[in-house]
């Protein structure tokens, strides 16, 4: 990703974290000037961050902390083309040894994708504040 790209990847996590977290109350008030903000100040400034684009347009993204898969998210729209797959398949080439990532135990639709392409759950625990939302813990191993 790159500096100019920020506002379009922040906007799409806005939207992808609304689709997927209806039961979040932080999902709930998110506005999509905090989304940007919040997006700037703790994830652009902390991950490596990698988009993937379709005619143009980003569709995508993957925020890498070493081996830990901090964020995977596919627009709303674009989800069930594969781009989610493309984005982990590159996270597995930077990081061949394994994989790690957390996600909400209600995120049946991510739970499933993960554990699709191998992650096997191996804790389940609670998020962080805010959220403090029950989590599983998954990883893969080669």
């Amino acid at each position: 990703m790159t500096e100019p790209e920020t506002s379009t990847v922040a906007a799409l996590w806005y939207r992808a974290g609304k689709a997927a977290y209806p039961y979040l109350p932080g999902w709930r008030a998110m506005t999509p000037a905090l989304a940007d903000q919040v997006f700037r100040q703790h994830i652009a400034a902390n991950d490596a961050l990698f988009v993937i684009e379709h005619a143009g347009s980003i569709v995508g993204y993957l925020a890498l902390q070493h081996s830990y898969i901090d964020r995977l998210y596919v627009d709303p729209h674009h989800q069930g083309r594969g781009y989610g797959s493309a984005l982990l398949a590159h996270a597995r080439r930077l990081s061949p040894q394994g994989l790690e990532l957390h996600t909400h135990q209600q995120n049946a639709a991510a739970r499933a994708f993960y554990e699709r392409r191998g992650f096997v759950a191996v804790r389940l625990g609670i998020s962080p504040a805010p959220e403090s939302a029950p989590d599983v813990e998954y990883h893969w191993r080669p």
